[in-house]
């Protein structure tokens, strides 16, 4: 199977830790990061994806909202750039052990951050970075999760 990811959610991917919208939001990502850690590819998509799945019954759903649009456009420039690479809609792809070191790397450092500004989670996934990714809970298939984390812990 192919998970389907909008543009944004490769950095939210990064900083991932079990915090989200609501308990069957976080339930589906948690399940999300597993499948992708299990291998399987991702399906770049132009809207709402797996990751969104549980709040699109929701009165006003945010994943469609013109400000998340421009996030995908704005995380999507960065992506591409830095893995050299296109990501956009149709576009399918694996992260691997390289790939997740290198985004993680550009994340930290501030150089793949555009479509962060103004997130509500923006506090959150610094303060993830800033530790190093510790409690990240998405590891691509040859990565060991605890080689993220001095003391093996996530």
């Amino acid at each position: 199977m192919t998970i389907r990811l909008r543009a944004h959610h490769l950095l939210c991917l990064l900083t991932y830790v079990g915090k989200g919208y609501s308990p069957a939001f976080t339930a589906n990502y948690d399940v999300i990061a597993g499948r992708l850690a299990a291998g399987e590819d991702i399906l770049v998509v132009g809207g709402p994806d797996d990751i969104c799945a549980p709040m699109l019954g929701d009165a006003e759903p945010h994943c469609l909202c013109e400000s998340v649009r421009e996030r995908d456009r704005l995380a999507a420039d960065d992506v591409a750039a830095l893995l050299g690479r296109p990501i956009t809609p149709g576009v399918s792809l694996k992260l691997r052990n390289a790939d997740l070191h290198r985004m993680r790397a550009a994340f930290s450092s501030g150089q793949v951050r555009a479509a962060c500004v103004g997130c509500e989670w923006n506090t959150l996934c610094n303060e993830i970075a800033g530790s190093g990714y510790r409690g990240a809970r998405f590891c691509s298939v040859a990565e060991n999760c605890g080689d993220l984390h001095p003391a093996g812990k996530i």
